[in-house]
């Protein structure tokens, strides 16, 4: 697609068209009559990226989004979605970012203000300044906090805002938010996906990293901690909140331990974070969860994601949590109506960033004006909760029929303090790539403001925009949003290079803190992902996906029958009660429906199918995606490829696709994954599940009843043809057959082989005794490797075979009653130091 000479670049006709057709308080063209230069710098580059094809922007924007695994879940989800990323930044000059930031930290010492007074001598209630039904009817309003002071000095340690550009320029803010702020790494993950589609556009622009921000966060909340080294955690409820994604990614970004409220006990005062070697004192908590589902002891009840006695932990200054319980107060949409007056008392300033004009119908006057004006306004619950007269949420006034308005006004009339108005704001566009062209879209902007170490407050250069996904411009129409955007603060010189590392650093060694959840996690997952690649082999070794085989002739009947045996008795392939009766008459050797059979092992509903097991693994990995690599994710995210025609090749294609994607999550597991004790829970599980399945193997086609079939099968499901040959140039013999399988243990596949790793693992695990007495999973490692040691091939039996699988069992059972969470029991032993 080749330029015309003398016609505009691409990147001026973009820019040209877009203005032509965008309303007079769009963005782009309020900064081109200020003279401003980034946007023509923008498009030219974007064209020249995308050879004058808009839309490949938004493609590898979305490729991009994809391969960081960025996602969020509405609630109701089952499933996460894909995060809805824009192609083209929202960029703001230095200048007139710098007005913003400093109105964003005059409204965070604000907020900091009104909570110390709220918690402590309660000057603004006893004064009248603010209504104490205003403070009382909050649901974020906590009694127990009151005159207790934060171990930090301060009740916010990060604060966001969500702010709205009006059609004239002027900046103001929508709503705050200080009880769990989201968002922050979402922003990161926009400029992560910007950046690997148009970095050096990036750096033409003169666009300030975010980089510094996320690190005046770390060292900040570090600093007020009491230890040097302090342990910090990230408080999650779970992978089912909607911003889970968010949180593993930040998690793993600024190094805080990704933990829920089970991962936590508290004991004398004290908060631990519960690990494979006990208990470790935590000393920091970020949380993502809301005050009344904290501490089940203070706050509310029925709270299952909380700590109990964390509020202990809290009074007695041991432990930092922030932001602190209780600042929910301040985003009362009806918080907003006093702010201008409590800026003027407490800091002795005007707001800098003006709010939306709001009416609190708890004052008669304010209630009078809004009843007047309602067709101008927005109604609103005053607390953010739903209230009777506002069944469908917030409405505009203007939209509320006769009989729905009587309701509300009589509402109003009895509980006056639940209800606002607000004036309805209009809106600034900026443009948006949808089916490959321009369109301006109404836009809101979240900033972000941390106290750095010094306690000062640092506000992040950008933020992410939210989109709207009609050209209503109005912000109460737009609701959440549809799209989110990089937000670029463009600096009037080039940006220098941020250097993040300290000056000087001690070396560690350490792998740091693996959380008895965690390890839990990491075991099962290498479990379910060994149990998958086994069922896959057991369906192409059924549909005659076998090296040898004769020869390439089919396998005999009696091998066949084995083969759909065990589909069904692993829990492959589930079949109904009916299925049974009608197989009760089957003679030994008859053939069943193979490739139904292997369908159901793929797509069937048992428990070892491997949609199935898939579904497994990936409820397992979203729950510790910050300790999984992105590559890892992104392959137990994909989603099972097509079910094909009932054609034997296609389903032998299939199973061998899926094969291929289960043998790329061992070899990343192998090659990646540091030989941390994470590493060595989840290569336990893979060892003890594949040292199952061919027990299992052995015991069915080594049999003296054996045939050549039957053996070079054993050989097929265990990758060990070649090995068997290298060996043995006389052909198949059982005897040989089952000590490869079994006793040798330098075949990587062999029962022995298995034992030996596992015996290695569990030595390299700490050990919570100090009497140098094995703990029970070394014991039964031991006692397995004393059986495969004593046992010989000529003299196997089932029995034999049976009873090893047992001890295997129960190994993994005492791994779990060791190292993994058992309800509320305490992981320590008696005597041992709490660190």
């Amino acid at each position: 697609m080749a330029q015309l000479p003398g016609m505009p670049t691409w990147g001026q006709g973009w820019l040209e068209s877009y203005v032509a057709q965008a309303d007079l308080g769009d963005v782009v063209r309020g900064d081109l009559g200020r003279g401003a230069r980034w946007w023509h710098h923008l498009f030219d580059g974007v064209a020249t990226l995308t050879e004058g094809r808009l839309q490949r922007l938004q493609d590898r924007i979305g490729r991009q989004v994809d391969d960081l695994g960025t996602a969020f879940r509405l609630p109701g989800d089952t499933s996460e979605r894909p995060w809805p990323a824009a192609a083209l930044p929202l960029l703001i000059g230095e200048d007139e970012w710098r007005g913003i930031a400093e109105g964003v930290v005059q409204r965070a010492d604000l907020m900091e203000a009104v909570l110390a007074d709220v918690y402590g001598p309660a000057r603004l209630v006893a004064d009248g300044t603010l209504p104490a039904p205003l403070v009382t009817g909050s649901r974020s309003f906590w009694r127990s906090m009151i005159g207790m002071e934060p171990t930090s000095g301060h009740r916010l340690q990060i604060y966001a805002v969500d702010l709205g550009r009006g059609p004239d320029g002027e900046w103001r803010v929508l709503a705050d938010h200080v009880r769990a702020p989201a968002g922050a790494g979402y922003a990161l993950e926009n400029r992560l996906a910007a950046s690997r589609v148009m970095g050096p556009l990036q750096t033409r622009l003169n666009i300030q990293r975010l980089a510094p921000f996320f690190s005046d966060f770390r060292e900040g909340l570090a600093a007020v901690c009491r230890r040097a080294a302090p342990r910090i955690g990230l408080l999650t409820p779970g992978r089912f909140n909607p911003s889970y994604a968010e949180q593993a990614h930040l998690a793993r970004y600024l190094g805080f331990l990704l933990v829920e409220g089970d991962d936590l006990a508290v004991r004398g005062n004290e908060l631990f974070v519960r690990t494979i070697e006990g208990l470790k004192r935590i000393d920091a908590l970020w949380r993502r969860i809301d005050t009344k589902f904290l501490d089940p002891l203070s706050f509310d009840t029925s709270s299952r994601i909380g700590v109990p006695g964390l509020m202990d932990v809290i009074a007695a200054g041991n432990a930092v949590i922030t932001n602190a319980p209780g600042v929910g107060i301040m985003e009362a949409p009806a918080m907003a109506a006093f702010l201008p007056m409590l800026a003027r008392k407490l800091l002795g300033e005007k707001l800098k960033l003006p709010n939306i004009a709001t009416w609190w119908c708890g004052q008669d006057g304010p209630r009078a004006e809004m009843l007047a004006n309602m067709d101008d306004l927005l109604i609103a619950p005053a607390f953010g909760d739903p209230v009777i007269g506002l069944p469908g949420g917030a409405s505009l006034g203007a939209n509320i029929d006769w009989t729905a308005r009587a309701a509300l006004e009589q509402a109003i009339a009895l509980r006056p303090q639940d209800y606002i108005g607000r004036e309805v704001v209009r809106l600034s566009t900026m443009p948006v790539v949808q089916d490959g062209r321009l369109v301006s879209r109404p836009f809101t902007l979240r900033a972000f403001a941390t106290r750095a170490a010094d306690g000062s407050w640092s506000v992040m250069p950008g933020g992410f925009a939210r989109l709207g996904d009609d050209a209503d411009v109005r912000a109460t129409v737009m609701g959440e949003g549809a799209f989110s955007a990089d937000v670029g603060i463009v600096a009037l010189h080039p940006v220098e290079p941020v250097s993040l590392l300290p000056a000087h650093v001690e070396v560690r060694r350490n792998p740091g803190t693996l959380p008895s959840r965690a390890a839990d996690n990491l075991f099962w997952l290498g479990r379910y992902l060994e149990r998958g690649d086994a069922t896959l082999r057991l369906v192409r070794a059924t549909l005659g996906g076998t090296i040898d085989a004769d020869g390439g002739q089919s396998l005999v009947p009696v091998t066949l029958d084995r083969l759909a045996t065990l589909l069904i008795a692993t829990g492959a392939a589930r079949i109904d009660d009916a299925d049974d009766a009608e197989g009760d008459d089957e003679e030994p050797g008859e053939i069943r429906d193979l490739a139904e059979l292997a369908a159901a092992a793929i797509d069937g509903p048992g428990y070892a199918s491997i949609r199935t097991l898939i579904g497994a693994a990936h409820g397992i990995a979203e729950v510790i995606r910050d300790r999984l690599a992105a590559d890892v994710w992104r392959l137990i995210d994909m989603p099972l490829p097509a079910a094909p025609a009932e054609d034997t090749g296609a389903m032998l294609a299939r199973a061998a696709s899926l094969q291929d994607r289960f043998a790329a999550l061992a070899g990343l597991a192998a090659e990646n994954m540091g030989r941390t004790a994470g590493w060595r829970f989840h290569d336990l599980g893979r060892r003890i599940e594949r040292a199952l399945a061919v027990c299992r193997y052995v015991r069915t086609f080594a049999t003296e009843a054996a045939t050549s079939d039957d053996l070079t099968t054993l050989l097929d499901l265990s990758d060990s043809q070649i090995s068997y040959r290298a060996r043995y140039l006389t052909g198949l013999a059982l005897v040989p057959v089952r000590d490869l399988m079994t006793l040798d243990p330098y075949n990587p596949r062999s029962v022995a082989f298995q034992v030996d790793r596992i015996r290695e693992h569990l030595a390299a695990l700490p050990s919570l005794r100090d009497d140098g007495i094995d703990e029970a999973p070394v014991a039964a490692a031991t006692e397995l490797g004393f059986t495969i040691a004593t046992m010989r091939a000529e003299a196997m039996s089932r029995t034999g075979l049976l009873s090893l699988e047992n001890k295997l069992a129960a190994l993994s059972d005492a791994i779990g009653r060791r190292y993994f969470l058992q309800g509320a029991e305490t992981i320590r032993a008696a005597g041992m130091t709490l660190a």
